[in-house]
């Protein structure tokens, strides 16, 4: 009997992540073919981390770089979604 009750609660998650999601990449492909804004831009810095003696990291900044992004809830078309990217405007590429 609990099996049962925790399938379904799983399964009922599932459903709704699925059909969030669904209903997000329906959105974001009708805004593109009536031609709205569907993607935006954000301003990222860049910085290059470079292991240093001792076990400290030397970070060198590389610049800003605008990055496309998605007006949804969730990664569509390949870009990060807007609001995700506002709030992560920092981009570390270790060597």
């Amino acid at each position: 009997m609990v099996k049962r009750w925790i399938f379904r609660i799983v399964f009922s998650l599932c459903a709704i992540l699925f059909l969030a999601y669904l209903g997000d990449y329906l959105v974001i492909t009708l805004a593109i073919h009536r031609g709205r804004s569907a993607y935006g831009s954000v301003q990222v810095n860049q910085y290059l981390a470079v292991p240093l003696k001792g076990g400290k990291t030397e970070f060198d900044f590389q610049g800003t770089q605008a990055t496309t992004c998605s007006n949804s809830l969730f990664p569509q078309m390949g870009f990060q979604p807007c609001w995700w990217l506002r709030r992560h405007t920092e981009k570390r590429e270790d060597i």
